[in-house]
């Protein structure tokens, strides 16, 4: 039965979810909109073999929501700072990191900083953070002219919160998932209703509202020739939202020992058919061990 605890961290309190009780260590870490329970299909399977943490980042489910950089910004250094501490305090022990979207970025920024926790890392559709300032200049110009426009519009705290209030609606995250998913019947309403309930959390909106801002930090090609641990990559073949075209170029630094293609799954391949992600990790993690 999985676990939720609470977890004090430079004043905040963060949720988690635990669940085994022996084995190496696996860390889950979601990505933007999502929480530990996007994982809840995953840790059961591994819990037999592992001791496995699904982490709400700060500003994600039931962790706190304190107001943009004050004192904290959301930004990749943060959240890698956050899961090294969690690593540090509560696991003890270097672990495997396993993230999906922007839970990617932050797991390998994390590995950067803190090689010494570090075992492996898995990779699910890792965000290629398209709206970044310097890959901007590739996009059309339509695009990044209307990126830019929107940014600038949304920081405009009534414009902002009011639209927030219109996509934070159990309708419109349907409609979100439909797009993310490829196997409807993996939208049901608990995975709705464990997206939404955080969205009316205090602070959910200046939270949504200052990542939306962030054009800076690491990308994933900043980070992975840095790496000094093993990564894999799982990329669900018909995700809308990162382009497994502009994926593959990732499989080529030194680091990267597999580039998994999961035929006809989206963005959350973990959610949306955890039977096939669930039995491609198993193997990866013990081919990891085995090295």
């Amino acid at each position: 039965m999985v676990n939720y605890k609470h977890w004090q961290w430079q004043g905040f309190n963060i949720g988690y979810r635990s669940e085994g009780e022996k084995g190496e260590a696996i860390v889950f870490i979601h990505g933007f909109g999502a929480n530990s329970g996007h994982w809840r299909h995953n840790m059961p399977f591994f819990a037999k073999n592992y001791r496995c943490y699904a982490l709400d980042l700060i500003g994600f489910g039931a962790s706190d929501k304190p107001t943009p950089n004050n004192p904290l910004s959301y930004t990749f250094e943060t959240w890698s700072q956050q899961v090294a501490d969690f690593c540090r305090e509560v696991i003890k022990t270097p672990v495997y990191l396993v993230g999906n979207s922007i839970g990617c970025v932050v797991i390998m920024q994390m590995a950067v900083d803190n090689p010494d926790l570090v075992l492996g890392i898995t990779a699910l559709n890792c965000s290629l953070r398209l709206l970044h300032d310097r890959k901007r200049q590739n996009l059309p110009w339509i695009k990044n002219y209307g990126a830019t426009v929107m940014q600038k519009v949304l920081t405009n705290p009534t414009i902002g919160n009011f639209f927030y209030q219109q996509i934070a609606k159990p309708k419109v995250i349907k409609n979100l998932l439909s797009q993310a998913y490829q196997r409807k019947e993996a939208i049901t309403d608990e995975l709705i209703d464990l997206i939404y309930q955080p969205s009316q959390d205090k602070g959910a909106s200046e939270v949504f509202l200052a990542f939306t801002a962030y054009s800076q930090g690491a990308l994933p090609e900043d980070l992975l020739p840095m790496l000094s641990c093993p990564v894999t990559f799982l990329w669900g073949t018909n995700d809308p939202w990162e382009s497994i075209e502009l994926g593959r170029e990732l499989a080529n630094y030194p680091c990267v020992k597999d580039f998994i293609e999961l035929e006809g799954l989206g963005h959350c391949p973990q959610d949306e058919a955890p039977d096939i992600v669930n039995a491609i990790l198993a193997k990866t993690l013990l081919i990891v061990h085995s090295e």
